[in-house]
């Protein structure tokens, strides 16, 4: 399924559902970013998804980063709570999503990189490389307020 992100656009479809989402930023020894390429869009991301029933919200992130990144981690922190209704994400199947979504911070405890149906790329990028890679503002957001660790927790 394909998806495409709208961020403060007036031309954006209204939303339709509300679902909610985790994210993990993780950073590696040397400080680099654990990110995956999408293959619903084809940007690059921090690993999350959906929450699913049964789980807690720190479990879901530790899912979806094993999921689509093939690495285990123990999240920290939450750095912020996203939920601003300017951006929306639209599904080919129609569904309109408002965002909501957790952003934790973890750490890397073992596995591999892997990809999967979700990441079409894993890697770890150096923090100034970041700005070389084609990534979506609502997670650009994200790693600001993730480098930024003198900062409160985020939340809209």
């Amino acid at each position: 399924m394909t998806r495409v992100d709208y961020y403060n656009d007036p031309n954006a479809p209204k939303a339709n559902s509300i679902a909610v989402a985790v994210s993990a930023f993780i950073q590696d020894d040397e400080g680099r970013i654990l990110m995956i390429r999408r293959t619903d869009n084809d940007l690059y991301s921090i690993p999350g998804g959906q929450l699913e029933l049964g789980e807690t919200l720190t479990q879901a992130a530790v899912r979806e980063v094993r999921e689509e990144t093939g690495i285990e981690c123990v999240v920290t922190e939450v750095i912020g709570i996203y939920s601003d209704p300017d951006h929306v994400i639209a599904y080919d199947d129609g569904e309109v999503r408002q965002e909501f979504s957790i952003c934790f911070r973890a750490e890397p405890t073992g596995g591999q990189l892997r990809t999967s149906s979700e990441s079409k790329e894993v890697l770890w990028v150096p923090t100034q490389q970041i700005d070389t890679i084609s990534i979506h503002r609502s997670i650009l957001l994200r790693l600001n307020h993730a480098l930024n660790k003198n900062s409160v927790v985020y939340f809209t």
